[in-house]
């Protein structure tokens, strides 16, 4: 492979006052300095060490374990965060962020590893250049030099010391009555009755495991513990109710005393422990050994699960049973795996004999109370009719709706019996509500139609055009590259696309915070969703961008929105490399940007232990990307072009996506991505 690494050193520059520091082109050359560090890789055909990673042509370095991860994460996150506050004049934000990664450093050089010290070399190289620049500014900074690097370390930093399937702890601050009730209060909504940003933690043991980026919580360790941290710089909550100084004392007491859990059930939900449902005296209700179990439907069935069964349950059971704070009878009927399960009486379905199973016999109040309860009311009888035959008939259901949320199979079910214009106008309805969410006066949402997009935006109707123009422009471009789509303009997208137009960077990181439930990259100016229901693309264009940054912004988003609809169950790192890679999104950037991203890339392939990590959403989202534009790069190679084409038509003619990558690659997406690996590595 050939390697072309160029080193931009600084020597005998010397400040001479505060005013040549506070020269723009200066604090340019610092900001960039802290973002991307002092060296510019660039890449043919292969992949190098970011200048000032120590290597050793000798040996392997070891993957990170997943505490020394998410410290590396943590340090490069608040080094980023002080230089996008330094280059915007901000000294005071990006001082705080510098001591707050001083702090982390720290905390890493007690565990002795020398292959943490190697992963964070380049960042503390960055801050003792950036400490410099600040206290040229007059920002009083912690003193701080590199530590020497530990001797090689055979054994990995220590993981968790909470034993979750232990026995329980009595000692300090009780998980169960004082930790418990405060995260189901003030993280209830989101990340225990919802999964915002992929992090759902109904359960101690799940929020120990922590989201697909890592753990958030290191038993003794405050400062390396996502979880305090987020809390600590006002991140989260969002929406209101933030956690008081006095709750915040309370978790990081619990987590210095090692994140102990004192009940009998590190599965049992959180809402019950709050609620006193499941405490030390009162052992949470064991589900049954064996699940009532399911058949594959044959095509002969009269009633469908997806399409006559889910529907009716999740408009009557919300709320007691599904997306319930407190369950009724510990039956949760938010999966089909769920209500499988049953409740305290024990199943709740007999397949093969609807009217003898107690589902059926509670909706016709012939087994005690009638539901649903709480005053609403009672099923009709073909309604219940509808769900005892369903079960007659065998409950049968395809395998990957079981675990699927019901509230997503009644979606789904409804967007593949509608026709491209009822689902535009949900989508008009949804773009509302959406904005309205983050803030907007939809009274001043303008909108424009083109042939395939909805635009929306508080935004002139000029720019609203622009836009549309600009998306018209990078679909025809992407289609060149997909297989042929019949119907209307409307159908494309199986109903008109949306558009978020945001005024500013500002408005579109809270239109991500409060819709989306996560932060984006920093430099991120528009990105895409889809879910089938929601499709769209939200974008920064203010009244003074040009024509062609608003086309540069849209481009990419756009192509990998043509790409994921092409069929059922296309995964987002596939449609995000190949819409990048088709509209040429990677290439339109400017140099440094480009450089930090081949950056992001060394990065991430040196962190990942094998392909199905990257599959299984292990990176941050930027990395993650940029391994996806790679990987899409190489599919789109010469010797792959023949059965990568196969990949594309056969998910439009309805063949699942694993099972059509499998036909035109002749291997597995997780064996393709490992084989990269190993190509690149």
């Amino acid at each position: 492979m050939l390697v072309t690494m160029i080193q931009v050193v600084s020597k005998g520059i010397s400040i001479v006052s505060k005013w040549n520091v506070r020269r723009p082109a200066l604090r340019v050359f610092a900001a960039v300095t802290l973002l991307a560090g002092t060296a510019l890789v660039s890449f043919s055909g292969g992949i190098a060490p970011a200048v000032g990673q120590e290597t050793n042509p000798r040996t392997v370095a070891k993957p990170l374990d997943a505490r020394s991860r998410t410290i590396v994460q943590s340090v490069d996150r608040q080094v980023k965060r002080a230089g996008a506050a330094y280059a915007g004049g901000d000294y005071e934000t990006s001082g705080d962020a510098l001591r707050k990664a001083i702090k982390q450093i720290e905390v890493a050089g007690n565990a002795e590893s020398s292959d943490l010290h190697d992963a964070l070399l380049p960042m503390m190289r960055r801050i003792v250049n950036a400490r410099a620049m600040l206290e040229l500014e007059g920002v009083t900074l912690p003193p701080f030099r590199i530590p020497e690097r530990p001797k090689a370390t055979t054994e990995p930093m220590a993981e968790s010391s909470s034993d979750p399937s232990g026995q329980p702890s009595t000692d300090g601050v009780s998980f169960v009555s004082e930790v418990a009730p405060i995260l189901v209060d003030k993280c209830g909504s989101c990340h225990i009755r919802g999964s915002k940003g992929g992090f759902a933690m109904p359960t101690f043991a799940k929020l120990m495991e922590g989201p697909p980026e890592g753990v958030v919580v290191f038993p003794g360790d405050v400062i390396a513990s996502r979880l305090i941290e987020t809390i600590e710089t006002g991140d989260m909550p969002r929406g209101g109710g933030k956690v008081s100084k006095e709750q915040l004392d309370t978790l990081k007491q619990w987590v210095t005393q090692g994140a102990k859990f004192d009940g009998p059930d590190p599965t049992a939900m959180l809402t019950s422990l709050k609620s006193g449902e499941a405490t030390p005296d009162t052992p949470a209700t064991p589900e049954p050994d064996q699940p009532t179990m399911v058949g594959k439907p044959t095509g002969n069935e009269t009633v469908s699960f997806s399409k006559d069964v889910a529907p009716l349950l999740v408009e009557n059971c919300t709320g007691c049973h599904l997306d319930a704070m407190q369950t009724r009878g510990g039956l949760r009927m938010d999966t089909l795996a769920q209500m499988l399960r049953g409740g305290d009486s024990g199943s709740v379905m007999k397949p093969g004999d609807g009217e003898a199973s107690l589902l059926v016999q509670k909706l016709r109040g012939s087994a005690g109370d009638r539901m649903p309860a709480g005053g609403r009311p009672p099923l009709s009888d073909n309604d219940i009719q509808l769900i005892s035959t369903w079960i007659s008939e065998g409950a049968k259901v395809d395998e990957a709706l079981v675990q699927t949320p019901m509230k997503v199979v009644t979606a789904q079910a409804w967007l593949s019996a509608a026709a491209s214009s009822e689902v535009s106008q949900r989508r008009a309805e949804i773009a509302e509500d959406e904005f309205r969410l983050a803030g907007a006066d939809v009274n001043r949402l303008q909108n424009h139609q083109s042939d395939h997009f909805a635009v929306w935006g508080e935004v002139s109707p000029a720019t609203l055009e622009t836009v549309a123009e600009s998306a018209e422009a990078a679909l025809q471009q992407a289609r060149k590259f997909l297989p042929k789509a019949d119907g209307s303009p409307e159908d494309f997208f199986h109903g008109k696309a949306s558009i978020y137009v945001l005024p500013k960077r500002y408005d579109y990181s809270e239109f991500a915070k409060m819709v989306e439930g996560r932060s984006v990259p920093a430099e991120w100016q528009s990105h895409w969703k889809y879910d089938g229901i929601r499709a769209y693309v939200a974008v920064v264009a203010s009244e003074r961008a040009s024509e062609e940054e608003i086309a540069g912004r849209v481009v990419a988003p756009v192509a990998s929105l043509a790409v994921v609809s092409r069929g059922e169950g296309v995964p987002r790192w596939f449609a995000q490399g190949l819409g990048t890679a088709i509209s040429g999104g990677e290439s339109k950037r400017d140099r440094n940007a480009n450089m930090r991203r081949q950056a992001e890339l060394v990065t991430a392939v040196g962190s990942l232990k094998s392909g199905k990590d990257f599959l299984n959403g292990k990176l941050p989202p930027e990395r993650a990307d940029r391994m996806a534009v790679a990987i899409a790069e190489s599919l789109l190679s010469r010797q792959n072009r023949r059965g990568f084409a196969a990949v594309l038509r056969n998910p439009q003619s309805g063949q699942p996506f694993p099972q059509a990558f499998q036909a035109g690659m002749n291997m597995t997406p997780i064996a393709y991505v490992d084989a990269w690996l190993q190509w690149v590595k």
